[in-house]
C-alpha cells in the first residue's frame, strides 16, 4: 500500500513541479491522477480485507472510504479517459 500511495505521490509533485516551470505537464497530471485513485482504490479494498466483514458494514470508515475511492475512478476523468490522455501523449513525444 506504501508503494502505490508514494508513487502517486511523487507523480503529482513532478506534475507541479512541471507545471510551476511552465513545461508540459499534461502527460504527468493524468498519470498521476490514474496512479491517486487506483492507489486510493487498492488501499481501501485491503482496508476492507484486512477488517473482513466488518469492513462491509455501513458504520465503518473503510466502507465510506471504499466508496469514495472507487467513484474516483469514474468521475474527475475516467481512468480509461487518463490512459488515453498518456497515450497520446506518449505517441506524440516519440512522433507517431
Amino acid at each position: 500500500m506504501a508503494l502505490q500511495i508514494e508513487s502517486a505521490r511523487l507523480l503529482t509533485w513532478k506534475a507541479a513541479m512541471l507545471k510551476d516551470s511552465g513545461n508540459n505537464y499534461i502527460k504527468l497530471a493524468a498519470m498521476a491522477k490514474l496512479a491517486a485513485s487506483e492507489a486510493a482504490t487498492y488501499c481501501s479494498h485491503q482496508a476492507i480485507q484486512i477488517l473482513g466483514g466488518m469492513g462491509y458494514v455501513n458504520n465503518m470508515p473503510a466502507e465510506r472510504h471504499y466508496r469514495d475511492a472507487r467513484i474516483t475512478e469514474i468521475y474527475e476523468g475516467t481512468s480509461e479517459i487518463q490512459r488515453l490522455v498518456i497515450a497520446g501523449n506518449v505517441l506524440k513525444e516519440y512522433g507517431v
